[in-house]
């Protein structure tokens, strides 16, 4: 009996999984998307009307061989936006390997990421490995509800250097579909891979026309905008869909800035002491009772001397007891907002720290161990067994008074889609302590910040004594 192939978008996840899995599966990494829209085409179909976006003009060297003519695409209304895909420059020898090793493979899993761009992989590399050798290297565009080959493209429709991708490869078996599955799991344990590939499903073709609505918009946005950037603010930068809207907040918040009026007002405090220490500030907020606004600087010098002939007394002492909880665990945003504010994590570096986190960290004699769940998400949901172990932990860490009698349990929002868990640690007794040494300081950082706040959200609220104190003078 053969081995099983089992596809991953990177060799880090792939270390991690395959120890898992043990010797009846091989693990091989796609680095990444497989397939795209070809860079120097826009590849998509575009209504007639539809200008090329302008290019800078060039001097061109004059040469005596008559240029070839070609034909453009006929125009079809039912084709619009339709997209053509191309292999990526560079990732033929990759394509090659997998086509070898799936056709002698009893069967195919991919095990992209769990999201919308992870499903997108799955279908490209479903369509590599069961395209003819022939046609391998060519463009092909995606059916309604069904990714498959329709035809060569013509000269006008691939823009793709040609010799930058080989077409030598392996023919795979005309039945190669039916053995290709996909499994998705959530976080990297044992128990996790096990569960996902006994309940091995196929594609997801609405999580792939999201992600193909997605690089469409930003390919027919971008491909007009950047080239402007590129002449207005330096070449190699690129816009589309999020860039331009939010260029469009950004300008119209700059106008409401410019259109503000600014007004004036004041703010008094005084540093107060009484018998016994602390020295403590109060604000002025009433005069005769009622809100008090100071809107000129006269207006506060005549309130300040009529404040230093005043009699200050304590007009009244308030008590009470205030509980604040723990926030829920981490969602995508939440984590990024942290980490900036905590640690001056920017967004793209957070995210590639924990992308570390999620596929797997070596640990010494341990070998590759996933330390978090996935890191996109915008669920504050929590599994049955983490609440478990966690449980368990902080009456042994902190103490018994720490835990609450039931499982803290936190809603997600409204729009939330509630794909994947929150993001927590695989193992909450894995301590940012036991770690500190075979991490390097920027994944424990964020390890730590991670597993703080999952087990802070299952513990009992902090309690506080706050003392409200009212303090009088004349008016």
């Amino acid at each position: 009996m053969g081995k099983s192939l089992v596809i991953v978008e990177s060799p880090a996840k792939a270390k991690t999984i395959n120890k898992y899995l043990g010797r009846k599966f091989s693990v091989k990494a796609s680095i990444g998307h497989i397939m795209d829209l070809p860079k120097k085409d826009i590849g998509i179909v575009l209504p007639p009307d539809e200008e090329k976006p302008s290019k800078k003009k060039t001097k061109k060297r004059t040469s005596n061989k008559k240029k070839k003519e070609v034909k453009a695409r006929p125009y079809n209304p039912a084709k619009i936006f339709e997209p053509t895909y191309v292999v990526i420059p560079g990732k033929d020898k990759v394509v090659n390997d997998l086509r070898k090793v799936a056709s002698a493979a009893e069967a195919v899993y991919l095990a992209a990421d769990p999201d919308r761009e992870g499903e997108a992989i799955c279908a490209h590399l479903t369509e590599i490995l069961t395209m003819p050798k022939d046609e391998l290297f060519d463009g092909y565009t995606p059916a309604v509800n069904r990714w498959g080959r329709r035809g060569r493209r013509t000269a006008a429709e691939s823009a793709v250097d040609s010799a930058s991708v080989s077409p030598v490869a392996v023919d795979v078996p005309k039945d190669m579909r039916k053995k290709i599955y996909r499994v998705t799991f959530n976080e990297i344990t044992p128990k996790a891979i096990r569960a996902a590939f006994d309940a091995a499903g196929q594609v997801d073709e609405h999580l792939v026309d999201a992600q193909q609505a997605r690089r469409v918009l930003d390919r027919i946005v971008g491909y007009k905008i950047s080239p402007l950037l590129w002449e207005k603010v330096r070449r190699g930068l690129s816009a589309g869909r999020v860039q331009t809207v939010a260029l469009r907040l950004i300008a119209e918040r700059e106008l409401e800035i410019k259109a503000f009026v600014p007004k004036e007002y004041w703010t008094i405090h005084a540093r107060l002491q009484a018998a016994e220490l602390p020295i403590f500030q109060a604000k002025l907020s009433k005069c005769k009772g009622e809100e008090i606004e100071i809107s000129t600087g006269e207006h506060a010098a005549r309130i300040l001397e009529e404040l230093q002939k005043a009699r200050w007394q304590v007009a009244e002492v308030v008590q009470k007891e205030k509980r604040r909880s723990a926030p829920p665990p981490f969602t995508t945003s939440k984590l990024q907002q942290a980490a900036y504010n905590r640690l001056r994590y920017t967004a793209k570096r957070t995210m590639g720290i924990a992308q570390k986190l999620y596929e797997g960290v070596r640990l010494g004699e341990e070998g590759s161990v996933a330390l978090i769940t996935y890191m996109r998400t915008d669920s504050v949901r929590v599994s049955n067994d983490a609440l478990e172990q966690v449980r368990a932990l902080i009456p042994e860490q902190y103490g018994a008074e720490y835990l609450p009698e039931k499982p803290n349990s936190y809603r997600s929002k409204k729009d939330a889609q509630d794909a994947h868990e929150a993001i927590r640690p695989t193992d909450a007794s894995r301590t940012p302590d036991s770690l500190r040494s075979r991490l390097d300081d920027e994944a424990f950082k964020l390890y730590q910040l991670i597993w703080q706040r999952f087990v802070a959200s299952q513990m009992v609220p902090a309690v506080f004594d706050q003392t409200t104190i009212d303090v009088a003078a004349s008016d």
